[in-house]
Order: structure tokens, then C-alpha cells, then sequence
């Protein structure tokens, strides 16, 4: 797993609309990295609306938000239209980024196993250092978590 001081791994993505974003051409304070199994499933549509209602409080601080899962550009062009979301959702249809991450891996639900994205939250900061790992996280009152935690670090 990587952790707090960790450089984090670089990495060009899709989004919704087939542009690409990469790591190292993001310029802001901090960075929030959140991994989320996938589109448009109950806790991942939680955690994005309640990014996209907090993105303003985010780009106040200088703090850019980007979700990452499985998917391609489809899957995540419905989810945002779908629910009207703001916050920039990236594709990562071989899971190659989450691997480099370390956010896939075995899961279980109801006694099942199988692979998928475990939820994770990274926030960087602008030399992309690793200053915070959200492991296990619950998507209700997530986005204020993070935001809690980057005022303090902002501060």
C-alpha cells in the first residue's frame, strides 16, 4: 500500500468526454485522488454528488477533486449525466492505475470474493507527495472529511 510521503505514481487518464488528464500536468495546492469501485452503483453515486455539491468549497482552497474506476467513457458520460456531476471522473478500464495504487485487490461481499477497486481516498500535495490516505472509507460524509481535513492542512 502506499502511504503519507509516498511520491505518488503518475498516470494519463480519460475522461467522460475522451480528453485525457494526467498527474503530473495537474497545478493546485492539493490534489484529492478518490478510487471508487463503479459508476453509477449506490455508495459511488453518494460520494461523487456529494463531491460535485462540495466542489466549489474545493476550488476555493486551491484543492482539485478526480475520481477514479473502472469503466470507459460511456459508462462515465451516463453517470454524470445522469446525476449532473461536476466532479472529473476518470477511466481506468484495465484497472492499471488502481493497480499501481494499490486499490485493487480481493474483496468480499455477503461471503463472496473477487477482484475489484477497493474505496480509497489520496490527497496530494502540489509536488504530488502523498499527505493523506483515506483506506476503507464510508462515502456518506466523506467529501466533508476531506474537506475538514485540507482546511487544516491549508490553513
Amino acid at each position: 500500500m502506499l502511504k503519507i510521503n509516498d511520491k505518488a505514481p503518475d498516470f494519463s487518464l480519460k475522461d467522460k468526454d475522451g480528453r485525457i488528464t494526467s498527474l503530473n500536468k495537474v497545478d493546485s495546492k492539493f490534489l484529492v485522488l478518490y478510487f471508487y469501485p463503479k459508476d453509477d452503483t449506490s455508495g459511488c453515486t453518494v460520494e461523487a454528488k456529494e463531491f460535485t455539491s462540495n466542489l466549489n468549497k474545493f476550488e476555493k482552497i486551491n484543492v482539485k477533486v478526480m475520481g477514479i474506476s473502472g469503466g470507459d467513457e460511456t459508462t462515465k458520460k451516463k453517470f454524470c449525466d445522469k446525476y449532473n456531476l461536476k466532479v472529473l471522473l476518470l477511466s481506468d478500464p484495465d484497472f492499471s492505475v488502481c493497480k499501481k495504487y494499490c486499490v485493487y485487490g480481493e474483496k468480499s461481499f455477503m461471503g463472496r470474493k473477487f477482484l475489484g477497486i477497493k474505496r480509497t481516498t489520496f490527497i496530494l500535495d502540489k509536488d504530488k507527495t502523498i499527505k493523506k490516505v483515506f483506506e476503507n472509507v464510508k462515502p456518506e460524509g466523506h467529501s466533508e472529511e476531506v474537506l475538514e481535513f485540507l482546511k487544516n492542512e491549508a490553513g
